[in-house]
């Protein structure tokens, strides 16, 4: 064999052993590459998860008007050991114009970060807008070479600006108004440092599980380079739920009508207070409820404090001569008042009248010249001595189980917490003279107004059977609810009926009778009928009557449309002496806020009188 072939032969075998060395490494290469793409302990994942942050619920006007609303809030952060010394102005001066946040400000926040380096929170009360414009920031600033790269753990990190989610801001944007009604709220921070808030008074406090029950968007998928996830049609999306929506029975143009005539009347009468509502007789709906002394939730100073509960429930008093017509409308519903009967004035012979119970005497604060008062001079001229007459005809039992009927002694249901019951005499004590037929104490004085208490609320609540054929319906602020796009009544109201139809209706031809002709005549408007009663009662205050009064009128207004209200006004201490000393009458102070109560409804075509005038 020559030496060329021999030479022939080994190259063949050297490039067969080559080729074999190559596919072994290319094997040993591909498996390689097939189990770290297999391994999954030691593959990277490229899914993430965002949770997207939902917001407390609106409250809404009945005309839809934003009162109380939620927006969310994000945080700014950045490590200032990774912003590049030459390019600091830079990015002060232009985070300060995409946040709105003052440039010194800024400066001296990061002033102060940077002697502690690290993870520095610029700000925790971002707007979505300013958050938009910051995220497109970050990619800007990157781009000119703003933030530096670290070594950390042997690679290289840049860390940039980040824009997060940090709670939410209650805002209310028509400030004082609806207030105390809407209430406040407090802040509190959840477990994963997000803040949010909790009703404390008013809706906010009564609706606060509705309003807060919340659920997080939550958004699966692939991530980007930069941590995003981008949604494609492999990505799994749950859309946030953001609390219910409360969807309220007032409007506010007519609201902030009343509020205005609340302010201009308290400044004229010095009161402390004065406090209004309006309800739908037939259906219990309130389209006001307000007060003279209103705050901002989003400010309360500390001149507030005294007026951040709504007295219409909270506050307990003697109501007067306003409880008259439900007491002798229970004796009435018996039977035990004859037709055309009369009763004695007790006024020996002219002058006011006094009735002597035991120890006491009570009296009338207007004179009779008649010996004998008819049903209708009673309830027209408000005489405490012919109520009384009528009441002591009833039974104890009888007395106390009506005025319960009526509302006294327990809670109206309304819409708001905190809502006293108000006191009444027990029922033993009503009962205590029964057997021997002599006149009861406490049947005497509650019957007309005075040794019991009750809130605004009730006798509005009451009031509303005579304008409603003897029903009684519940006060309601909220209509509905609005809960991920579904409306529901968070109430089922039932109707209370408490007197006869004939009853009822005979006592609002009194009371109309009343407006007329007796004590409320200064709320008389032309074409439409309207009927109430005043009460004056003095503030009872540790067991002794002070100088001080509240005035009150509880009444109705119907036009022949169909609108049919029940109104209610309440004076706190009206300023009584010197040539006003006559205020503290209800007939000079509570009268004219029920008139131009009544007014600013024909004005909004709530009401539309007969002549189409108002005088």
């Amino acid at each position: 064999m020559s030496s060329n072939k021999i030479f022939e032969i080994d190259n063949t075998k050297k490039i067969i052993i080559l080729f074999a060395f190559i596919f072994f490494f290319v094997i040993l290469l591909l498996t390689s590459i097939f189990r770290t793409v297999n391994d999954k302990k030691h593959s990277i994942s490229l899914k993430a998860e965002k949770k997207e942050l939902p917001v407390r619920g609106d409250i809404i006007s009945e005309d839809n008007f934003k009162i109380s609303t939620s927006k969310k809030l994000y945080r700014a952060e950045i490590d200032t050991r990774h912003i590049s010394p030459e390019k600091k102005e830079l990015f002060l001066n232009l985070f300060s114009i995409y946040s709105g946040i003052d440039y010194k400000t800024l400066k001296d926040k990061l002033t102060e970060g940077e002697k502690t380096p690290g993870n520095l929170v610029l700000s925790y009360s971002i707007n979505s807008r300013s958050a938009k414009n910051l995220k497109e920031l970050d990619f800007k600033l990157s781009q000119l070479g703003v933030f530096t790269a670290r070594m950390v753990n042997g690679s290289k990190l840049v860390k940039r600006l980040t824009i997060s989610e940090s709670g939410e801001k209650r805002g209310f944007a028509y400030e004082n108004t609806l207030t105390p009604v809407i209430g406040y709220i407090s802040k509190f921070e959840t477990d994963n440092g997000k803040t949010k808030v909790n009703g404390v008074k008013g809706l906010e406090k009564y609706y606060n599980t509705y309003l807060n029950n919340v659920k997080d968007g939550i958004l699966k998928g692939q991530r980007d380079v930069i941590n995003y996830v981008s949604f494609d049609k492999n990505s799994e999306m749950t859309q946030r739920v953001d609390g219910a929506t409360l969807n309220l029975n007032i409007p506010l143009k007519l609201q902030k009508n009343n509020e205005t005539t609340l302010d201009n009347h308290k400044k004229k009468l010095n009161a402390d207070e004065i406090i209004v509502a309006i309800m739908e007789s037939k259906t219990g709906k309130i389209l006001t409820m307000a007060s003279s002394n209103r705050f901002n939730p989003e400010s309360i100073r500390q001149e507030d404090i005294p007026n951040l509960n709504v007295n219409a429930v909270e506050y307990q008093f003697e109501p007067g001569s306003v409880v008259k017509p439900l007491s002798i409308s229970l004796a009435m519903d018996k039977g035990l008042i004859k037709k055309n009967e009369s009763f004695p004035a007790y006024n020996s012979g002219g002058g006011k009248g006094a009735y002597p119970i035991g120890r006491f005497t009570i009296k009338d604060d207007h004179k009779f010249t008649k010996s004998y008062l008819s049903l209708d001079d009673i309830v027209i001229f408000s005489s405490n001595i012919g109520t009384l007459q009528i009441a002591q005809r009833l039974t104890g039992p009888e007395f106390f189980e009506g005025m319960k009927k009526f509302g006294f002694g327990r809670k109206t249901g309304i819409d708001l917490p905190y809502e006293k019951k108000g006191l009444m005499p027990k029922i033993w004590q009503f009962s205590a003279n029964d057997k021997d037929k002599r006149d009861n104490i406490f049947k005497a004085t509650v019957s007309y107004g005075q040794g019991m208490t009750s809130t605004f609320i009730q006798l509005i609540k009451s009031y509303s059977v005579f304008n409603n054929d003897g029903v009684m319906v519940t006060p309601r602020i909220v209509d509905h609810i609005t809960y991920d796009g579904q409306k529901y009544k968070p109430f089922d109201d039932k109707p209370e009926k408490i007197i006869s139809k004939e009853t009822a209706l005979e006592m609002k031809r009194m009371l109309v009778k009343t407006v007329d002709e007796g004590t409320g005549r200064s709320a008389r408007i032309p074409g439409l009928e309207i009927g109430g009663k005043t009460g004056t009662a003095q503030i009872a205050r540790g067991g002794k009557y002070l100088k001080k009064y509240i005035s009150s009128f509880v009444g109705f207004v119907n036009d022949d449309k169909g609108n049919s209200y029940t109104i209610g006004v309440t004076v706190f201490n009206p300023n009584s002496t010197g040539v006003n000393w006559y205020y503290y009458y209800a007939s000079q102070s509570a009268v004219p806020v029920f008139k131009e109560i009544v007014q600013n409804l024909v004005k909004l075509n709530y009401l539309i009188p007969k002549e189409g005038i108002i005088q």
